[in-house]
């Protein structure tokens, strides 16, 4: 909505989440950018490759893919992007010293059942097998850790209306996640990536030179 309203770009969003995709479509109405927004719940392997974007931005869904899925992932958006196209990644990976194949936690039984957290060394190989090019690595994970502190101190202070809607077992499950995860970004067992991938054309990136480039 913020690309849109004040760059003038069309987002065409996804999400698996159908209540996430109702509230999205009335955010996105009551601002009256029907006309360069829309968001549909799908899967992102069912959007058909005839359509095509400049930028593809994944954020709070590469957690669930897993190490197996890693190279249809990569294909997939390749296959979406125009030549010169941009592609953000937005997604936690664990240490490579961390990662712990086949065992059972907290966090698979209660929480994330279908999640599977990989190394970024996998994630940029895989990424780079199917021919993108990496031109950015930012690791964001004291930031995250931060943002944990705050969803817990904020989850404790509203502690009661959390339990009315959620109830006991709810509330004290994404409490003790929260601040386990909050532990475990601290540590370095954790991480928080944005990585920045271009589908070159030709060789030529299109890109900026300089890091400072990008943000301005």
């Amino acid at each position: 909505m913020y690309a849109a309203a004040q760059h003038g770009v069309h987002a065409h969003g996804i999400t698996l989440g159908i209540r996430q995709g109702e509230l999205a479509r009335k955010r996105i109405h009551d601002a009256g950018l029907d006309d360069h927004c829309r968001v549909e719940v799908c899967d992102y392997r069912d959007i058909e490759c005839s359509q095509q974007f400049d930028k593809i931005v994944s954020i709070g869904m590469f957690e669930h893919v897993g190490k197996a899925l890693l190279p249809e992932y990569f294909h997939r958006v390749w296959q979406l992007l125009r030549p010169g196209g941009v592609f953000l990644n937005s997604g936690i990976a664990c240490a490579y010293s961390c990662s712990r194949p086949n065992v059972s936690s907290f966090v698979d039984r209660y929480v994330f059942p279908d999640g599977e957290l990989v190394p970024i060394s996998e994630s940029l190989g895989a990424a780079e097998a199917v021919g993108f090019e990496v031109r950015d690595v930012e690791s964001l994970r004291e930031h995250y850790a931060m943002t944990l502190r705050q969803w817990v101190q904020r989850l404790e202070a509203c502690a009661e209306p959390a339990r009315t809607v959620s109830g006991e077992t709810a509330y004290r499950i994404w409490r003790l996640h929260m601040a386990g995860s909050e532990h475990q970004f601290r540590s370095g067992a954790l991480n928080l990536y944005h990585i920045l991938l271009v589908k070159p054309q030709n060789g030529n990136s299109g890109m900026p030179l300089t890091r400072a480039d990008l943000y301005d």
